[in-house]
């Protein structure tokens, strides 16, 4: 089955094209759209399923070569190759597996919209470049992918396009997203100067001997590939598009958040990890970069109203966590926890559009135009959509850390694996300060919005409450899968005193792929014995203290709506207004390279240097010549000898000198 993978990637690459035929020629046919949206991703699944079945009984990796891609010199030659291994495995499963519940999730939230062959196509082509990208043999492979993922996140997200706020949020992704492409050319260009390959496998063969470890090279190297990360990943500084790209269709969110484009960083950080097991310092600045941004999503998140930017921020800050775990050198925690986050972040949104879908119903048979996605017009769905708050409660309490939900097994490894580095470096004691900060502040937030989501009282309007009601079962079906993956999911990777001498645990499983760059590195010793039930118990007990702590404040006074709510002030206003970031940006960067383009670029120097002095100028000098010789050219023959005569005794003068 192995050498079939690249069928995991054809069918939703033709699903595309197809959906996309149907987009242009037969858009209303939504039964045929949905069953090849839908069907090319089971199928996919299926021969993924079929692929870990093969691999799970041996640890090398496998290349499949498609066909010679560029072989321009003997030096330089790049295969259409995808490698096949443990990681990409588990990568292809989550991919086909959550992506294909969100496709089975958006057959009943997106039919009644006009673009909806459109919407599968851009869905199947996300899911096809997502698998380019993880199955790349080589960076510049994993790189169509990496650039197609950015191309169709700009598609989605400003799906609905004539609302100018979404083609805005479609172009801010794109545009962060290219600042942190460029890191990655960069390093591409790098290590093909320096290691005369971009082969994944013979990168990681190579640099060790040839690149010293803690150079400058590493080091250089290393940043540029992070800061690639921290753009398709949405780390500090590029992590701004992300709440942005709500402006897209629900499932489009979960699509992102949960099963394609956010998770490319970690994987690429962890694909690529010899490299940065070579440069210690870059360790550092990845675990730094990512405690900071857990924690400062995590402020965030405590003052937002808009039921999907809190999970936008969440997902921010949980991505944070993956590259804490990855910037200790535990990068199979990393990937643990982009599984389970996988699932009940997709589980999250999911639900969420569950509630937009029921409270935009209600608001159409009353005729209203409230804001459906602000959750202070919400209160008591509980009642009318138990299943919905069942399940969300399920993922709420996976991504606060309360066991057995898969969340507190996958968060609470991180935590501990940066702890046990704290050992021997203090920067890594506070980035576990700030994992454990942010993790009482997820708890607390995501309290505060099923508080406001599904308690009280409906605060939506009397004529809006009779028209609320559950999804149907096509929408609830994805959910109750990924809450029993919720639950189940830390199985996986049971911590030692749980699941110690596990042949299948998820550390054991990318033993093959993570061994090299671990041996580069100085052993992680985890926590054990009383220090470990300690960090756990303290886990538990920050969770559960998040979870009343939100609950309680929350429902301790009546939550107004929003045209009646107080003013925000202090802490609050700077928390809602997101620390005025995206207004620095735009004070710093946006307004000066918007002058520069408009004073500089365009009126000096394309309007006045090329177009006044350059064309114009030249187009001057030739009228002023055709002038010039229209006035001797004037068809008097007296003229014309006069003017031989003098040529001629001015040739003789020179002459004659």
């Amino acid at each position: 089955m192995t050498q079939f993978v690249w069928v995991a990637v054809l069918l939703p690459l033709l699903g595309a094209i197809a959906n996309g035929w149907l987009a242009f020629r037969r858009p209303n046919a939504k039964g045929l759209v949905s069953a090849i949206g839908v069907g090319v991703l089971l199928v996919a699944f299926v021969v993924a399923v079929g692929v870990f079945l093969e691999v799970r009984h041996r640890a090398e990796a496998v290349t499949v070569l498609l066909w010679h891609w560029m072989p321009v010199t003997q030096r330089l030659s790049i295969d259409l190759a995808f490698r096949v291994d443990r990681l990409s495995t588990v990568l292809l499963l989550v991919i086909t597996g959550v992506g294909g519940l969100i496709h089975l999730f958006s057959v009943g939230y997106m039919k009644s919209d006009a673009g909806y062959a459109r919407y599968f196509a851009y869905l199947n082509l996300f899911i096809a470049c997502m698998l380019i990208l993880v199955l790349g043999a080589s960076l510049p492979v994993s790189f169509i992918g990496w650039e197609g993922v950015g191309l169709c996140s700009y598609l989605l997200i400003g799906f609905w396009f004539e609302i100018d706020a979404n083609s805005d949020a479609g172009k801010k992704a794109f545009i962060a997203n290219r600042i942190g492409d460029f890191g990655v050319l960069m390093a591409m260009f790098l290590l093909w100067t320096n290691l005369g390959t971009l082969d994944f496998a013979e990168i990681a063969q190579r640099a060790p001997a040839v690149i010293p470890a803690g150079s400058t090279l590493a080091v250089g190297i290393t940043l540029l590939i992070f800061l690639g990360c921290t753009g398709k990943s949405a780390q500090i500084p590029l992590f701004v598009w992300l709440p942005d790209a709500m402006a897209g269709p629900t499932p489009v969110s979960a699509l992102i958040h949960a099963a394609t484009m956010v998770t490319a960083g970690v994987f690429l950080v962890v694909r690529t990890g010899v490299l940065f097991a070579l440069a210690p310092v870059t360790l550092e600045v990845v675990a730094l970069i990512g405690a900071l941004t857990a924690f400062f999503a995590a402020t965030i998140g405590l003052r937002q109203y808009d039921i999907k930017k809190v999970l936008a921020y969440s997902t921010i800050s949980q991505l944070g966590y993956m590259f804490l775990g990855v910037g200790t050198g535990a990068f199979a925690t990393g990937i643990f926890h982009l599984v389970t986050h996988a699932f009940f972040k997709a589980l999250l949104f999911l639900g969420a559009g569950s509630v937009i879908h029921a409270m935009h119903h209600a608001y159409h048979h009353v005729h209203a135009h409230d804001d459906a996605q602000d959750m202070r017009n919400m209160g008591g769905l509980r009642a009318v959509m138990p299943w919905t708050f069942t399940l969300m409660l399920i993922a709420t309490l996976a991504i606060a850390g309360v066991p057995p939900f898969a969340g507190f097994f996958s968060k609470d490894e991180i935590l501990a694996a940066a702890f046990a580095r704290g050992a021997t470096n203090p920067v890594y004691l506070v980035a576990w300060g700030l994992g454990v900060a942010a993790a009482l502040m997820t708890a607390y937030y995501m309290a505060r919005l099923m508080a406001m989501t599904f308690l009280g009282k409906f605060r939506g309007g009397a004529g809006a409450e009779p028209h609320l009601h559950e999804a149907p079962w096509i929408m609830t079906g994805p959910l109750v899968v990924l809450g029993v993956l919720s639950v189940i999911g830390g199985a996986i990777n049971l911590p030692a005193f749980l699941g110690e001498g596990s042949a299948e645990g998820l550390d054991r499983w990318l033993e093959p792929v993570t061994a090299p760059a671990q041996a580069l590195m100085p052993a992680l010793v985890m926590p054990h014995g009383g220090t470990e039930v300690m960090l756990l118990g303290g886990a538990i007990v920050v969770a559960l203290l998040g979870l009343t702590l939100g609950l309680r404040v929350t429902m301790a006074s009546p939550i107004p709506l929003p045209g009646q709510a107080a003013p925000e002030h202090g802490l609050w206003l700077l928390l809602n207004r997101k620390y005025y970031i995206d207004e620095l940006y735009a004070a710093v960067i946006i307004r000066p390279v918007h002058w520069l383009s408009r004073r500089v670029l365009w009126q000096i120097i394309d309007a006045f240097l090329v177009d006044r002095m350059a064309v114009g100028g030249t187009a001057r000098i030739a009228t002023s010549l055709g002038w010039l010789g229209s006035r001797v050219q004037n068809g008097q023959i007296a003229f014309y000898v006069v003017m031989f005569a003098a040529g001629a005794v001015l040739i003789l003068r020179t002459l004659l000198r």
